[in-house]
């Protein structure tokens, strides 16, 4: 099948590449030209496992390419938005103009029986406020979100936990839901569940989802906080929850929270858009949510604050960590960076290392010190912060390694991925987040 996929950036680049592995002829097209330039020269402009082999095969067979001209869609069968929607500038609301502007360049380009896929994160009522002008050419808007995890992006593209199509309850609705259960063959047939809604559902599907997961997280952290007053260690809260079956391990992970360019921005844009429906009341949860993930930051510094006696200034403290989750290097709205960034504030002498992530953090924040490699970062260090949980720290750093690097040996574990007990044994003092 002949597809667009229109905004190459995270979803868009790695969604473009997984369709032409399917085997269908894909166009990408983004108007950042040296983005283009990078994947069309077989180069991922950001770490995704998985993505350089995929480009690879893809531009080798002929299947991949991609252009900074939408003139380059015309002819496709179906066209995918995979633009952002970051958080607008004047508020906590969505900024949608990135996919009203894509709508208005691909326009010309449709032909009747065309369809347009969304799969940008929008407010409700974005595809039934666009979907006239799409359906004005003879073509058909459905919204198809995406649930993808950074660092697992390529696996959640081609082997999804669900697929979800919405579109209107006509017959060019269901036509065009039958070409994209043509596009997902693959994965229909080996058994992924394909759920087809009205446009409202699959949008408010994903914010439902984002919500969901930074509730989960919150309410660990939250219990984390209890935890500490109480002096009970909150790891062992969430061992114990999880063998509930009603509630399940995954995601209560306490330490210093989420970040990215998704998780914060979409539960804001969410609530917002309920009080815009007159139904903020039954969100309002969500606020504290919000600033409970924030609360964590300032416990971590907290940690290292208090384990260092107050005597911040000048001390060299490495932070293991910049980019927000291990398997990715984006550093948008990083508790990881935003924890280096405040021990700076404080005087400290701030090394921050990361495998993937120290060129993206290094261009935001060009105040702090860095060290491409690990041990580097550990020399002479008076404390140690441990902020996203590569394995090159959690399973490969054992304290006594470290102890023949570092000047002090405090260590501060703010995703608690650390043994403890072999940390305290080794001569270190351990803090973790919401443990004793």
């Amino acid at each position: 099948m002949r597809m667009s996929v229109i905004g190459c950036g995270y979803l868009g680049a790695v969604h473009a590449a997984a369709m032409a592995s399917l085997g269908h002829d894909v166009v990408g097209i983004d108007v950042d030209e040296s983005r283009v330039a990078s994947l069309a020269a077989g180069v991922a402009p950001f770490f995704e496992p998985g993505l350089a082999d995929l480009l690879h095969d893809g531009l080798a067979s002929g299947r991949l390419r991609f252009c900074s001209d939408m003139i380059e869609a015309t002819g496709a069968d179906v066209h995918f938005l995979a633009v952002g929607t970051p958080q607008s500038p004047e508020g906590p609301a969505a900024d949608v103009s990135f996919v009203e502007a894509a709508i208005e360049l691909l326009l010309p380009r449709l032909r009747p029986g065309d369809v347009v896929a969304g799969k940008s994160t929008v407010p409700v009522g974005t595809a039934a406020r666009l979907g006239g002008r799409v359906t004005a050419t003879g073509a058909t808007l459905v919204w198809n979100p995406e649930f993808l995890r950074e660092g697992w992006a390529v696996h959640d593209t081609l082997t999804p936990d669900r697929l979800v199509v919405g579109a209107d309850a006509t017959a060019a609705g269901e036509r065009a839901v039958d070409v994209l259960r043509q596009v997902y063959r693959i994965a229909i047939d080996a058994g992924t569940p394909f759920l087809v809604t009205d446009l409202a559902t699959a949008e408010l599907v994903k914010g439902a989802a984002n919500a969901f997961l930074a509730t989960k997280i919150s309410f660990i952290n939250a219990i984390a906080e209890v935890a500490e007053a109480a002096g009970a260690d909150v790891t062992l809260i969430a061992e114990a929850l999880g063998h509930d079956t009603r509630i399940g391990r995954r995601y209560l992970g306490s330490g210093i929270g989420f970040g990215g360019g998704c998780l914060p921005k979409d539960i804001r844009a969410f609530a917002a858009r309920a009080e815009e429906l007159g139904r903020g009341d039954a969100v309002a949860f969500l606020h504290e949510v919000d600033a409970i993930n924030l609360r964590r930051r300032d416990r971590a510094v907290r940690l290292v604050v208090d384990a260092l006696d107050g005597l911040v200034f000048g001390r060299r403290i490495a932070v293991l960590g910049a980019a927000f989750k291990p398997f990715s290097d984006d550093v948008r709205d990083s508790p990881a960076l935003e924890v280096a960034v405040r021990l700076r504030g404080l005087g400290a002498d701030v090394v921050v290392t990361d495998p993937a992530a120290i060129e993206n953090a290094r261009a935001q924040h060009p105040q702090l010190g860095y060290a491409e490699a690990r041990d580097e970062a550990l020399r002479d260090a008076d404390a140690v912060v441990v902020v996203t949980e590569w394995d090159e720290y959690r399973r490969h750093l054992t304290p006594q390694h470290a102890a023949g690097l570092v000047r002090g040996r405090i260590i501060v574990d703010g995703r608690n991925c650390l043994d403890a007990a072999a940390w305290r044994a080794a001569g270190w003092n351990y803090r973790g987040m919401g443990r004793r």
